[in-house]
């Protein structure tokens, strides 16, 4: 879950980036991780009686529930009411919202629409805002994404992109500020999205259950806990929750502060374009996730460091593939690609898994004994010394494979009682004989050998 966290956690840092679309198998806690990133995400400052949310310090010019004290006239356009209070008072500081968008919801209830109470009671013309404007300065969550229909979608992605929601429908015209941190959830044996759409997601991760049976045993006795005490469960973690909060905080100050260089751009270009990756969208999410990893990790400067997290979770779903082909990169392309462009220390082993199996050592137990896979020296122990003359007969393929009972064609198995010691004992002056990596002479038996490729697997 290394990589979801991050990706969740930069987004927070910089909203630009363009959410996160998190693709994983059912019961692996997709939904919960969003719903605990809200409590992290620093509270909100608003002007009283405003239904978007806007920012004191910076009120937008065209809020419909304008104008605002310090900024231009409002936004509404003539004869159409907003439908709220005028704001008026000092700010007030509520924590982060998080809003949640149904899979059967409807175009008007997420972009707003014509207030139908008071077009009835009152005959005017006056906008009721939609899931869009509630997210404003917060986030707002989809779940099953893959599942909510296209032109839904379309107008997510759209606000997300431009920062601004725009309402044109029942004699409404309306355009309001709609920044949010955009997340969405799927199971792709549900159904996959469609590239243009994958697209428009700055982030994405894949996520898995664990297999190791010590980390499911500790998730479901967490899981226990806080179904028995939910409070007291939430008090335990409050320090860690608060410690992470704050850092975040921290990061979104020092964001402004940080420093693309040039050659940095470069790199990340050079980056993108080994890929092939359409447009420049790749571009601009790779540069601003870097430069929030980069305020996240305390420094106000890009390094290669913070090019290579984020190239791992921005480049993986716009890279060129077969139509049928799932989202994602292998970890080799990912490292040529990286030392192509100047950034020659690939990443280790992805967080969360085991690293390569290596060979054993001097106090490590004989992996070819019961449950484990032999290894070549282990065959190439096993292997018998080729006889002293061996009859043309006998090294014919049947020959070869074992025929003759009792090993009659000079072959025989460690522990059958039928063959000669001496068919075992090393010849004298057999330094010339072939070796593990060199091939066997014609004239002489052949067995198969175990090729055993670390990482990969046996046969």
């Amino acid at each position: 879950m290394d990589d979801m966290v991050l990706a969740l956690t930069l987004s927070a840092v910089s909203p630009a980036i363009g959410g996160v679309l998190i693709r994983g198998e059912k019961g692996t806690a997709k939904s919960t991780i969003v719903r605990a990133l809200t409590t992290l995400l620093p509270p909100v400052t608003v002007l009283p009686g405003c239904r978007f949310s806007c920012d004191p310090a910076a009120p937008d010019p065209t809020c419909p529930d304008g104008p605002h004290p310090g900024g231009t006239s409002g936004g509404t356009q003539p004869g159409v009411s907003s439908g709220g209070t005028q704001p008026g008072g000092t700010a007030v500081t509520r924590p982060a919202r998080l809003v949640e968008l149904p899979v059967g919801a409807t175009e008007d209830r997420v972009l707003g629409a014509l207030h139908l109470e008071r077009a009835l009671r009152d005959g005017v013309t006056a906008y009721e805002p939609g899931l869009l404007a509630s997210a404003h300065r917060g986030l707002l969550y989809v779940d099953e994404v893959n599942l909510l229909h296209d032109h839904l979608v379309d107008v997510l992605l759209d606000a997300a992109a431009m920062g601004r929601a725009t309402v044109e429908r029942e004699g409404v015209s309306i355009a309001h500020a709609a920044r949010f941190v955009l997340v969405g959830t799927m199971n792709p044996e549900e159904g996959e999205l469609r590239p243009q759409l994958l697209d428009r997601f700055g982030l994405t991760v894949e996520v898995a259950a664990s297999r190791d049976p010590s980390v499911r045993a500790e998730v479901t006795r967490r899981r226990l806990g806080y179904e028995a005490d939910p409070e007291g469960f939430a008090d335990r973690y409050a320090p860690a929750d608060a410690e992470r909060a704050e850092r975040i905080a921290t990061a979104r100050r020092l964001l402004p502060s940080v420093r693309l260089d040039d050659d940095v751009l470069h790199r990340i270009a050079t980056l993108c374009a080994s890929f092939e990756v359409d447009g420049m969208r790749a571009d601009l999410v790779t540069a601003r996730t870097a430069m929030a990893h980069a305020a996240w990790s305390g420094r106000s400067r890009v390094t290669a460091t913070d090019i290579r997290a984020a190239a791992r979770l921005a480049l993986p779903h716009r890279r060129r593939r077969d139509p049928f082909d799932p989202p994602g990169i292998e970890q080799e392309r990912l490292d040529q690609a990286l030392a192509d462009a100047g950034l020659d220390q690939p990443d280790g082993p992805p967080p969360g898994t085991d690293p390569p199996p290596q060979g054993p050592g001097p106090d490590d137990p004989d992996p070819g004994g019961p449950g484990g896979s032999p290894t070549p020296d282990d065959i190439e122990r096993e292997m018998p010394s080729a006889p002293e003359t061996a009859p043309a007969s006998e090294t014919s393929p049947a020959a070869q494979t074992g025929a003759g009972a009792g090993g009659s064609n000079g072959l025989r198995m460690p522990g059958d009682p039928g063959g000669s010691d001496a068919a075992d004992e090393p010849r004298q002056g057999r330094e010339s004989a072939p070796t593990a990596g060199r091939a066997l002479a014609a004239d002489q038996p052949y067995r198969a050998r175990l090729l055993v490729v670390p990482g990969i697997g046996a046969g």
